[in-house]
């Protein structure tokens, strides 16, 4: 279909009712179209039940829309098998069962994992928590003045040891997009389990996880414009085989006793207590929507975007961007000398322009920059050139009142 913003914008409840806002914070949450919203009312209004329990017909109807969107998620990032989709809470989920249900049970005391100085804190904390209590040891691929890892040096920081390798597909703070493939490649050569934390690359690229040959790949439905509280955890069959849950209840168990459980089929294993039905549903609707646009217009359309917004902050007088200049998602990040960021951000929201200031959940990548917060703005497809000059002249009044 033709791409027509405007014609997009529609779609978008949040945008009709705050017409006069400037929302530039899409790589915190995205905002959602009507279509998911009408997905979790339908259910709670047509067909509300528990799903994988009842044998009448609307719990089989619950089920079966439930069941679905494991067919849809796998078909959107190119799985071959259904049964390797877990649905969980959200990236930091997927992450932390990983963690405390696979590593923890395959790594012990000298152990490397390598991780990089640009993560999210959800894809630090889960190994530092193991790497304690294991007592294993965390290299880090470090970044480049230009923003970028630096993967000069990477198969030096490979060795026997490193069992595990957790990578983000794109900062969440300065939107690179890292070279996975080559890392994947080098851990491939040396016997690594992979980990792609997809959170941030999922809205803006085409995934294909059995082409990247990644061991697990993980993401949030609220960053593709689906609900918060339901994410995924795509894993190659053989490694959810070698992983044990990490929570008990219901429907993870085939049989209990008194004495002992025996384990349920993989994924329901992994999916114990009752799930986030209306939010696995309305994810469906989601990915609908994305793919009914194109991945490829909405990527086209964003680089454009941000392109142009990259030129107008460039000439912002003691401007420092962190961004890199190419490689990179539609965020940027950065700071006005003499002005601090909190400051910025909170003049701007009185303004009615919103973006992020801070640490980001990233401080080990803030403490390689040498700096304690920055400002981030984060574009999606339904974001305007005309929304990116009224930035920008906020940025002008910002400045007048803050220099």
């Amino acid at each position: 279909m033709p791409f027509d913003v405007m014609e997009i914008r529609k779609d978008f409840p949040f945008l009709k009712k705050n017409s006069n806002l400037i929302y530039f914070d899409n790589a915190a949450t995205t905002q959602k179209p009507q279509c998911v919203l009408d997905a979790i009312n339908n259910y709670y209004s047509t067909f509300n039940s528990n799903v994988h329990r009842g044998v009448y017909k609307l719990a089989e109807e619950a089920t079966n829309q439930f069941e679905s969107t494991r067919d849809c998620v796998a078909n959107f990032i190119n799985a071959k098998n259904r049964d390797s989709i877990i649905f969980t809470s959200g990236t930091t989920q997927s992450i932390n069962l990983v963690a405390h249900g696979w590593a923890k049970n395959h790594l012990s005391q000298g152990d490397h994992i390598l991780l990089s100085e640009m993560e999210h804190h959800s894809n630090i904390v889960p190994w530092q928590m193991i790497a304690e209590e294991l007592n294993l040891i965390i290299n880090y691929i470090p970044i480049n003045k230009n923003g970028e890892l630096d993967t000069s040096n990477l198969e030096n920081l490979f060795s026997n040891k490193t069992k595990l390798v957790s990578i983000t597909h794109q900062s969440n703070v300065l939107g690179t997009v890292n070279p996975i493939k080559k890392i994947i490649g080098h851990a491939r050569s040396n016997g690594s389990i992979v980990v792609i934390d997809g959170a941030q690359s999922t809205a803006h690229q085409t995934i294909n996880v059995d082409e990247l040959d990644c061991d697990f790949f993980v993401f949030s439905g609220h960053k593709i414009f689906g609900p918060t509280g339901v994410g995924v955890l795509y894993g190659k069959m053989e490694r959810l085989q070698e992983m044990s849950p990490v929570m008990g209840g219901g429907e993870m168990i085939d049989r209990v006793s008194k004495d002992n459980f025996t384990l349920n089929k993989i994924p329901w294993r992994f999916e114990a207590g009752t799930p986030a039905i209306a939010q696995v549903i309305s994810l469906k609707s989601a990915i609908d929507y994305l793919q009914t646009i194109g991945l490829e217009n909405i990527s086209s359309y964003e680089n454009e975007l941000i392109d142009y917004a990259e030129r107008r902050l460039l000439e912002i007088k003691g401007i420092e961007l962190y961004s890199p200049m190419k490689n990179k998602g539609p965020t940027l990040t950065f700071n006005i000398k003499d002005v601090h960021s909190y400051d910025y951000t909170k003049v701007l929201d009185q303004m009615g322009v919103a973006i992020r200031s801070g640490h980001h959940c990233a401080q080990p990548l803030l403490d390689s920059l040498n700096i304690s917060s920055s400002s981030r703005l984060s574009l999606s497809f339904y974001n305007t050139i005309e929304e990116v000059d009224r930035f920008f002249k906020s940025t002008e009044k910002a400045l007048d009142i803050l220099l």
